[in-house]
């Protein structure tokens, strides 16, 4: 059985970089708190050996299987989706009751939900190939399914992640060939949509005010992209060096999760960014590639859909930290701290690799 290997080596060069900078973006935070300096570094080390497990676990696995068993994967995620939201089983972290508590780790339903989706979403679009272009009867049914997850995630809430879900299965559906016309349609509904969701919750809108002008409110909605934004500006073209981060000694909150990037940028500069997006499109290319290999439409839809959410998740993380879109919660794949983020991404990438090795089979 033969694997991408550049995909498998370039991943576990990216995870193992992460953990790196996780240690020297949260040690002395983790010291202050915890009094433990490796305390992040340590856990995410932990779900990277879990991940590498479960990749090697994949690669036994015949990705038929997840083509049969698609629906009861959807309908566990959505089972753990409802029980997250119940108080005493959910967890509230960060304003949002997104996690199920397992001593001091965390599991994230809303993250395993992208993946169940993207499987389901694969299968739909590979068995009704011929009824894409009928929006009625084609489309709409799944996307009753997808906005129902969307509504769930909501709740918590988790905007971040129900965005990279919904932006990747809409880059899924696109792909397979519906009409142009139907984007445009629902592009005018997402807008209403972001309406609402302002409406519902007005600190939505202090993010958008922060975004544009942050300076309006710098110790409150602002604070977090001007901190930012000190640590990418003076980082020149080689940083600070590593481990010199000032942003990261209490000035940016907890640096090791969404904006792990900005201190990569301090403390390696322009080298340092260029080399990892670098990586990161090295992941993409070889997905694609891989996908384009596929003659099984699953397969094919499948690959597609996993490297859309990994790739759309690594550049909407990037346009936050810039300052480019408002603050949404995103993690950076591969880089920042979350075992449950971490985990998912791995599974993808071992899904991947898997059809990597079928070398064009419909088996």
């Amino acid at each position: 059985m033969k694997i991408d290997k550049i995909l498998l080596i370039t991943t576990i060069f990216l995870i193992i970089f992460g953990i790196i900078m996780i240690y020297s973006s949260s040690n002395i935070w983790a010291l202050y708190k915890y009094n433990d300096s490796l305390k992040f570094a340590r856990s995410q080390f932990f779900f990277f050996l879990i991940g590498l497990v479960i990749i090697y676990i994949l690669q036994k696995i015949n990705p038929s299987l997840y083509e049969k068993y698609a629906n009861h994967l959807l309908f566990l995620c959505l089972i753990l989706l409802i029980l997250v939201l119940i108080p005493g089983l959910g967890k509230v972290r960060n304003g949002s009751r997104s996690w199920f508590g397992i001593g001091s780790l965390g599991i994230q339903p809303s993250e395993f939900s992208k993946l169940g989706l993207i499987i389901y979403t694969s299968k739909y679009l590979a068995h009704n190939n011929n009824q894409i272009k009928n929006i009625k009867k084609g489309l709409f049914p799944l996307f009753l399914i997808i906005f129902f997850f969307f509504f769930l995630i909501m709740l918590e809430p988790d905007f971040g992640t129900s965005m990279v879900i919904i932006l990747s299965l809409i880059g899924l559906i696109f792909i397979s060939g519906p009409k142009l016309s139907f984007f445009l349609k629902i592009g005018f509904l997402g807008l209403i949509g972001i309406v609402i969701l302002i409406i519902i919750a007005p600190y939505r809108l202090e993010r958008i005010i922060s975004y544009l002008n942050p300076w309006s409110d710098p110790l409150g909605s602002g604070f977090q992209i001007i901190q930012s934004l000190y640590a990418i500006g003076p980082s020149s073209l080689l940083g600070t060096g590593f481990g010199n981060s000032i942003q990261k000694n209490f000035y940016l909150p907890e640096p090791q999760t969404d904006f792990i990037f900005s201190i990569i940028a301090e403390e390696f500069g322009f080298i340092g960014v260029f080399f990892c997006i670098i990586l990161f499109f090295t992941i993409f290319y070889r997905s694609i590639k891989i996908a384009l290999n596929q003659n099984n439409l699953f397969y094919k839809y499948l690959v597609f859909g996993l490297s859309f959410s990994i790739t759309l998740q690594v550049i909407l993380n990037i346009l936050v930290v810039t300052g480019t879109i408002p603050t949404t919660g995103i993690t950076c794949v591969f880089l920042s701290y979350g075992g449950s983020s971490l985990l998912v991404s791995m599974i993808s990438i071992g899904l991947i690799l898997r059809i990597s090795s079928l070398n064009n089979s419909n088996s």
